[in-house]
């Protein structure tokens, strides 16, 4: 057994944890980070990055599968052909990579970091069992961010053909049929990128539309896009059992009519859950909040110079807002003055098309009591937008109709991921719509449908 201590001890490397040993050790405090498998998480591992990576391989497929049936404009190729297994190995590389400069982060900032599972013993001491050695850790202040993990369903365990996202991404052949249980963000950028590459995608909601997180009027660009694609969503539907060969799923509808679907795969998308088993969290006996622990504004616990971020304490389960916590409590412990009160936390959702939301929908600004100014602009009538072949979808401004004040900004079209840090930033100045309409915007670009939104709002557009 080796014994440590350290001014500092965090549990769980994903982007909360590895940013807040990244500047506690800046800051000059003695920092250990022990994470089980490696560090990045799920996000950099088998999560956000390697989705990404997989839906622009699908996206790339898709245009010269156009260009094959002669609909992309200028370009004529020979019919393409998915490369899966060329695909996994892209997307694993981009990992390790990733992987490779966190680790050098650390390292840079004097981190030292034990791959090993971590089980607290107490709110001062933890004990880790790596894989040849063992270790006792007794830190002054303790971080906990261990994450969280899908949920699976009892009808529908994960194994064999039934997968989650992260089996998702590392499969080497392409399903001919993948019935997707879930139709929130990871399901349907999955599902869609799969469309694209050829597959035969059915998508079970059990709500009646899908992306239940946004507003109707966002999530019917993505539901006709999906169409397009020959996607067949059903809304209001229940995932049954599978059969004894694993070879077709169950789908039961509202008036309890059930159907047999062919499935290669079943991937299950119904959310994700904290991980608060096997580390030692129950011992520690802290105050839970909805089946998340709970913190206040300085992201501490219940327990003294204990602190917790991330997804173990509630939504939006978000990498970005791990991060800009595990910022915060880094300097709160090195003794500076600092509290985690974000005025907005963007939410991206990687579709075809993307989506963007930050801030209040009209629906949210007037259920909290506001009378609303909307601007609301279509992007297929922006110049840039053409040159992109990009067809759907638009771009909308919430005010408050008083003193102007931005609210809420949403969008959804192509490559609008891009512009989820500017409608952030937008709110987080506190900017009002007189703020965005004088800002000079570049033309050609998208971010033009911002400026538009905001002078609708106004009362005075100006291409529309």
């Amino acid at each position: 057994m080796n014994y440590l201590s350290c001014e500092v001890l965090v549990i769980g490397g994903g982007p909360g944890g590895y940013v807040t040993a990244i500047r506690a050790g800046q800051l000059g405090l003695d920092t250990i980070l022990v994470e089980k498998k490696s560090v990045g998480g799920t996000c950099l591992n088998v999560g956000c990055i390697p989705s990404k990576a997989m839906i622009h391989i699908a996206d790339e497929f898709e245009k010269v599968v156009k260009a094959s049936k002669g609909k992309a404009p200028g370009i004529s190729v020979k019919a393409p052909v998915v490369d899966l297994i060329g695909a996994v190995e892209w997307k694993d590389d981009i990992v390790r990579r990733l992987n490779g400069g966190v680790t050098s982060l650390l390292k840079k900032a004097g981190v030292t970091v034990i791959n090993g599972q971590a089980r607290m013993r107490d709110g001062k001491t933890c004990s880790v069992a790596a894989e040849k050695e063992s270790f006792q850790i007794k830190a002054k202040f303790v971080v906990m961010a261990p994450g969280s993990e899908p949920v699976e369903l009892e009808g529908l365990p994960f194994g064999g053909n039934v997968i989650s996202s992260t089996q998702a991404l590392m499969l080497e052949e392409l399903p001919k049929n993948l019935v997707v249980v879930g139709g929130g963000y990871i399901g349907l950028e999955l599902g869609t990128a799969f469309a694209k590459m050829g597959s035969k995608v059915t998508v079970l909601e059990a709500s009646e539309q899908l992306l239940p997180q946004y507003d109707k009027e966002i999530a019917n660009v993505v539901s006709r896009q999906l169409k397009k694609l020959g996607v067949d969503v059903r809304l209001s539907t229940y995932a049954g059992a599978m059969n004894a060969k694993g070879t077709a799923v169950e789908a039961v509808d509202s008036d309890n009519k059930t159907t047999k679907l062919d499935a290669d795969k079943v991937l299950v998308t119904v959310g994700r859950k904290p991980r608060l088993d096997g580390w030692g969290l129950r011992e520690l006996h802290l105050t839970m909040k909805d089946g998340f622990i709970d913190i206040d504004n300085e992201c501490r616990t219940s327990m003294t110079d204990v602190f917790a971020i991330g997804d173990v304490t509630g939504e939006p389960m978000l990498a970005h807002r791990a991060m800009a916590q595990g910022e915060v409590v880094a300097e709160l412990i090195a003794g500076k003055r600092r509290v985690f009160e974000p005025a907005a936390i963007p939410a991206v959702c990687f579709t075809d098309p993307e989506i963007v939301s930050v801030g209040l929908s009209p629906q949210e600004a007037q259920d909290a009591g506001h009378e609303v100014a909307i601007g609301k602009f279509p992007l297929p009538v922006l110049g840039r937008a053409m040159t992109l072949e990009a067809d759907a979808g638009f771009v909308r401004v919430v005010a408050r109709k008083d003193n102007e004040l931005v609210l809420g900004i949403q969008a959804v079209g192509k490559n609008i991921s891009e512009f989820a840090s500017s409608f952030s930033l937008a709110l987080e100045m506190g900017a009002c719509l007189q703020d965005i309409a004088s800002t000079i915007h570049a033309h050609p670009t998208q971010g033009e449908g911002i400026q538009e939104a905001a002078m609708l709002a106004l009362g005075h557009g100006l291409h529309i």
